[in-house]
């Protein structure tokens, strides 16, 4: 079947994926040309249900107030807060920009998607408690940290976390941090809303159940995509200016098929997840707050154990988690075959390579994938003493696929951040990587219209820096307007300040 051509479908710019980082630059696109025709094409059937759904993520506003591996030890015993603090600068941009969003009146009842939840790093053992405190000095160095209390005191500590101290033997060393700045985000809900406002604005088409399969660039640099209505097994052809692939897991495999040259080398490694799940009102009410603990040795950064607070569909619950495992799959609801497509002979050596620079990570996954459901229920019992397994069930999280680079020598390397990959003619860019994601994906939107349209950022920055007070600017270095900003978007979003 020949595809049809339908000039309605034909945009200046067109987003791949609806989860929150289309969602994202589509809300900044719209508003800084509002002559842009728009279009954002989904695969499902629904919008966020992929990544972004809040049952595929921890939803923890990443700040880098509890998240241990953001801070690590250096060789000359001190601790390094560099990432920790570039993170929290982001997620201030995140905040800024979604009460922008909240204030024009683009994104409603913010209370929706992001809400005050303590953040508290857990660690047991004198050596760890060590660490724990001196990470505490480190980042109160900064003001962006300010208010985080380090404790020891088992009545304090009592008082912070009761399910997790109850049953706790007295002999045990437990330290913590805690910081009231700390958030829940459902990042469902705000791709969700961001992309129904502009949508019933008029300022987007947003096409559900459209897979896309092929992609091509003319010679005036327009891109040619082929998809199919996957509800009417009708294929159209569809061009556009610039495509943005944030497709999630399957933004790789659409790379690759663009056949643009800084692709090549680029490969995925899928890890998938699963949680522990309580949903009982008696524990639920007995645990407020994000709490991270230290990683495994060999184990990847998305797999440092954490039981959150939750809010999932207006109803309370915790989760313990995420227990790593292996799928083929690029996507909770892709194909079995994603990694063998993915497999091209410019990629074959990085992975090799990245599977043989990380066996520990292997080891690891093997473990996990191993484990049965009461192996599971004893890891939570280092953070639940107590904990009963009549009181959790196992669910399924999403797909991750962490980034493979190859690197001087042609082999592979293996990334657990987030990046932009862009064509070098600005015509294409794609979103690769998993932690941080979502939450610094208002800073990731402003590093793409950087990066793609940089013949546009003079008339744009002016409305960037009245979106966003901070653009340009380190918040860390100036403590004055970090507290301005903070104080007025946590008015905004309803947070704590």
């Amino acid at each position: 079947m020949s595809p049809s051509r339908d000039a309605d479908l034909d945009y200046d710019v067109l987003l791949v994926g609806a989860g929150v980082m289309s969602a994202t630059v589509a809300a900044f696109l719209a508003e800084l040309e509002p002559g842009f025709r728009i279009g954002v094409l989904e695969r499902l059937d629904h919008v966020a249900g992929e990544s972004s759904d809040a049952r595929n993520n921890a939803g923890t506003g990443h700040a880098a107030l509890c998240e241990l591996n953001y801070t690590p030890r250096g060789a000359n015993g001190l601790i390094d807060v560099s990432k920790a603090l570039k993170i929290m600068e982001c997620f201030e941009v995140s905040k800024q920009g979604w009460a922008h969003f909240v204030e024009s009146g683009l994104l409603r009842e913010p209370g929706r998607f992001i809400r005050s939840v303590p953040h508290l790093s857990f660690v047991r053992g004198a050596e760890d408690a060590a660490f724990l405190e001196a990470r505490h000095q480190a980042l109160l160095a900064c003001p962006l940290f300010a208010g985080m209390r380090f404790s020891r005191e088992r009545a304090e500590l009592a008082d912070w976390l009761p399910l997790m101290m109850q049953g706790r033997e007295p002999s045990e060393v437990v330290a913590v941090t805690r910081s009231t700045l700390g958030t829940d985000v459902d990042f469902g809900e705000l791709a969700r809303g961001l992309l129904a406002g502009l949508a019933s604005a008029g300022r987007i088409t947003l096409t559900l159940s459209h897979e896309v399969r092929e992609l091509s660039q003319e010679e005036d640099r327009t891109w040619v995509v082929g998809a199919v209505d996957l509800a009417n097994d009708v294929h159209h052809e569809i061009r556009a200016k610039f495509v943005f692939l944030g497709a999630g897991g399957g933004a790789l495999e659409l790379l690759e098929r663009s056949g643009i040259s800084e692709a090549r080398g680029y490969a995925g490694f899928p890890v998938s997840g699963q949680w522990l799940v309580c949903e009982n009102p008696a524990l639920v009410a007995r645990h407020h707050g994000k709490v991270y603990g230290k990683a495994r040795v060999g184990a990847p950064p998305m797999s440092v154990p954490h039981l959150d607070s939750r809010v999932l569909d207006g109803g309370h619950q915790l989760m313990f988690g995420p227990f790593a495992g292996f799928s083929t799959k690029f996507q909770k609801e892709g194909s079995y075959f994603d990694l063998l497509r993915s497999l091209t002979p410019d990629n074959v050596l990085s992975l090799v390579g990245a599977g043989l620079h990380n066996l520990p990570l292997t080891r690891y996954l093997v473990h996990e994938v191993m484990q049965s459901f009461e192996d599971r229920i004893e890891a939570l019992r280092e953070f639940v003493p107590e904990a009963s397994p009549d009181d959790w069930e196992l669910a399924i999280a999403g797909q991750r696929v962490q980034v493979i680079k190859h690197d001087e020598h042609d082999l592979g390397r293996l990334e657990f951040g987030t990046e932009i990959l862009s064509a070098k003619d600005n015509s294409l860019a794609a979103l690769l990587g998993a932690s941080p994601g979502a939450s610094t994906s208002i800073s990731i939107a402003l590093e793409l219209l950087d990066d793609c349209f940089p013949e546009r950022m003079a008339a744009w920055r002016p409305r960037l820096a009245a979106m966003i007070p901070s653009y340009g600017k380190r918040l860390a270095d100036e403590p004055a307007l970090a507290s301005r900003v903070r104080a007025t978007t946590s008015e905004i979003l309803g947070l704590r300040g």
